[in-house]
């Protein structure tokens, strides 16, 4: 039967009503497994290509033929934001179904929460931190919530794999499966994906079910993009240096004026500081002020109200944001986004891409690099802006070969076993330590972690007094861990720091970390501020509205980590002598430079034409350049896991080694061959034939994976975790 036929009464006339031409190729792929089967599901495709229909048509049709005793479906988002976009989508198409949608969570309203709690039904959307809220706090209540719960729907999957959040999202649905007493189906939304296979493991991650990604042709569509670098000089300033500096801040307000389009940043201090002098050059041009601000630490009515005003009209709007409106909140009709620097990833560059050109238009997307050239390196790596050509080799990855990073599972998240630790033992009180690590160790995500570490941390837990023993034997929180426990951030794993929150009058406009001190100046939500009273105890700063221009600083907290894939491309790019099409004057020329300035390293001795060809010599010769005397650079090429693995594998031979990286790019190892040149190639050589095993790498005690729990951890267990999650000693045989 047609699928169309097989939907709802109701869904069938919203099809009707929209005057949809015909159902999209995922969706009718979607709707095959979900009636056919009892697989879960894994949706993946680019922005605006129907997912959340896919997902949700035949969902609701099931809940419309056969009403659940509970809620039947449960939404899981990362972002508020999306909850509040998908609940205006639901419940236009649920006007005439009799399945209710509530919103679930800190800013939800409490009587709707009160109406589901007394008659659970139709559909709930959540975060994974309120769901944990939920677990801990109304455990007796969560089995009516969910007794006859049919379908959990996960929305942005790329974005929790790769997270404790997305980890600790995973040990919430296994921890609910058991006080339900089965398993509800789950379905994946997420953006395109390279190869799907680890993402169907992490979603079927404690489920027994078979999940299914179905493949669904993409249809090819027009991109237009263009990278422009500009050449500023800072730090030494001389008579032209406004004027340079003053040409990037043009460029960016003539590509982004006049129309509908974000201008993504990857700091919220550039962001704030772009902003600003788009709106200076806006108003002494008596143009419109059409700039807006879109951040974590943006007040979420100032955040709703960029939103809404990018959603409604046609009316031109630049909205400067990070990662926040890289997810798929509907925001209307782009027609153009705008990146200063580049994309953390290909994934993000992809997501990026889609939020423009949606419904087989083309998509644009410009990006600006700007560079201080006034001070020249000692080295030559050193003066090369590795992210202008890691941009380029994200475009040449996903636009040639449709590649994108595959997600990667950790095996020993410590920071999250505390978290779901003390979860479980406020959510219980009392627990007997045999049952404790049985529900702990039982749990999916923490399947790598032994009995023997886990009694060795709880242990430390009860030494430290987090923990503490009843008469009987059993576990308690101690005082310590009330401390963690009951305060109000410890539903979430990530870490946010300590903030003041800004107001202005009546209105709240955000956060910052810094406690200003009155007369202070500072930038936030697009405007210049002055500090008019500091309330260090309330955590309040006061301020007035000001002219001019002021910075702001956030700390960027959290891993990045390059594919191997990315790092070789970038080589391949440099050893080239292909003009790309995307690139415009100001971008090929310094992309040259930057070839011709690794081809004449050190007098022609690291990528020589010999070496550019791959020529006859061993790897450790290619790889090698000299600095000094006494020290050498080396070249590998290979991802972040890779590069820090050969640095410690070096140090294991002798060397005194430092991986050089430009920002969060694994540019090369810096060491000090006092053994001679030779010697250091030989060594590399020999890794490359022989391997390296990690596990007997020396490593500083201050070496760890960042954790918002991590004060909490052994340092034995968390320098087993940095060994096992942050090295990759596989790699080390792809070495150039």
């Amino acid at each position: 039967m047609d699928v169309f036929y097989r939907y709802a009464p109701f869904i069938q006339d919203y099809i009707y009503r929209n005057k949809w031409e015909e159902l999209r190729e995922i969706q009718v792929a979607a709707a095959n497994v979900i009636f056919d089967t009892e697989d879960n599901l894994l949706l993946t495709s680019g922005t605006a290509s129907g997912k959340t229909e896919a997902a949700f048509l035949p969902v609701l049709t099931q809940l419309w033929e056969n009403p659940s005793g509970s809620v039947g479906a449960l939404y899981i988002s990362p972002l508020k934001a999306l909850i509040n976009d998908q609940f205006e989508r639901l419940e236009e198409l649920l006007e005439e179904a009799d399945i209710p949608v509530t919103k679930w969570h800190g800013d939800a309203s409490q009587t709707q929460k009160k109406k589901l709690l007394k008659n659970p039904r139709g559909v709930m959307q959540t975060t994974p931190e309120s769901l944990e809220s939920l677990l801990i706090r109304n455990s007796s209540g969560v089995h009516r919530l969910f007794s006859d719960l049919r379908f959990i729907i996960i929305d942005e999957v790329h974005y929790f794999m790769d997270s404790d959040r997305g980890l600790q999202l995973l040990s919430v649905l296994e921890r609910l499966q058991r006080i339900i007493g089965f398993e509800p189906r789950r379905i994946g939304l997420s953006a395109t994906l390279g190869d799907p296979s680890n993402a169907e493991k992490w979603l079927s991650m404690g489920s027994h079910a078979a999940c299914v990604t179905p493949l669904v042709t993409e249809k090819g569509r027009k991109v237009r993009l263009s990278v422009r670098f500009f050449p500023v000089a800072e730090k030494i300033p001389h008579k032209d240096s406004k004027v340079l500096l003053e040409n990037y801040y043009n460029y960016l307000y003539e590509t982004t004026h006049g129309k509908r389009c974000i201008l993504f940043s990857n700091s919220k201090g550039e962001v704030e500081e772009n902003i600003a002098h788009l709106k200076r050059i806006s108003a002494e041009k008596h143009a419109s002020d059409c700039y807006l601000v879109h951040h974590a630490n943006i007040s979420p009515a100032l955040r709703e109200f960029a939103e809404q005003r990018m959603r409604s009209g046609e009316l031109p709007v630049c909205t400067g944001a990070t990662v926040t409106l890289e997810l798929g909140i509907d925001l209307g009709h782009l027609e153009r986004i705008v990146q200063t620097g580049c994309p953390l990833t290909v994934s993000g560059f992809v997501q990026r891409l889609g939020r423009t050109g949606r419904r087989g238009g083309t998509g644009e997307m410009y990006f600006a690099f700007r560079q201080d050239m006034s001070v020249p390196q000692n080295v030559f790596y050193k003066d090369i802006n590795w992210d202008f050509v890691m941009c380029i080799a994200e475009i040449l990855l996903y636009t040639r070969e449709k590649w994108v990073e595959p997600m990667y599972l950790p095996k020993l998240p410590y920071s999250l076993l505390y978290h779901q630790t003390m979860a479980i033992m406020a959510a219980s009180g009392s627990v007997q330590p045999k049952d404790l690590a049985r529900r702990i160790l039982t749990l999916s995500v923490f399947s790598h972690v032994t009995k023997e570490d886990y009694t060795f941390f709880l242990k430390y837990l009860l030494e430290n007094g987090h923990l503490e023993r009843c008469e009987d034997g059993g576990l308690l929180i101690g005082e310590k861990g009330e401390a963690v426990v009951n305060n109000y951030e410890f539903l979430a794993v990530f870490s946010v720091p300590l903030e003041f929150t800004v107001r202005h009058n009546s209105e709240v406009i955000g956060t910052v970390q810094n406690p200003f001190p009155p007369k202070s100046q500072f930038a936030l939500a697009g405007q210049a501020w002055e500090v008019t009273e500091l309330d260090k105890k309330a955590l309040i700063i006061y301020v007035k509205k000001i002219e001019g221009i002021s910075a702001n600083m956030w700390t960027d907290t959290g891993n990045e980590y390059v594919h191997t894939k990315v790092m070789k491309k970038i080589l391949e790019i440099i050893r080239s002598d292909e003009q790309y099409a995307f690139l415009d004057s100001s971008a090929q020329k310094r992309l040259n430079d930057i070839r011709t300035l690794c081809r004449n390293a050190a007098g022609g001795e690291l990528i020589t034409d010999k070496m550019l060809s791959g020529g006859v010599l061993s790897t450790g010769e290619r790889m090698v350049l000299p600095i000094t005397g006494t020290s050498c650079a080396v070249f590998p090429f290979l991802g972040t896991r890779g590069t820090m693995a050969l640095m410690y594998a070096l140090r294991e031979h002798g060397f005194q080694a430092n991986a050089y990286l430009s920002r969060y790019i694994p540019v090369c190892i810096e060491v000090q061959t006092d053994k001679g040149r030779d010697a250091l190639i030989s060594v590399l050589n020999a890794i490359k034939e022989k391997g390296a095993d990690k596990y007997s790498f020396k490593i500083p005690e201050n070496c760890e994976i960042s954790g918002k729990y991590n004060d909490f951890i052994p340092r034995e267990l968390l320098t087993k975790q940095y060994v096992e999650d942050y090295l990759d000693t596989t790699e080390l045989k792809a070495m150039e």
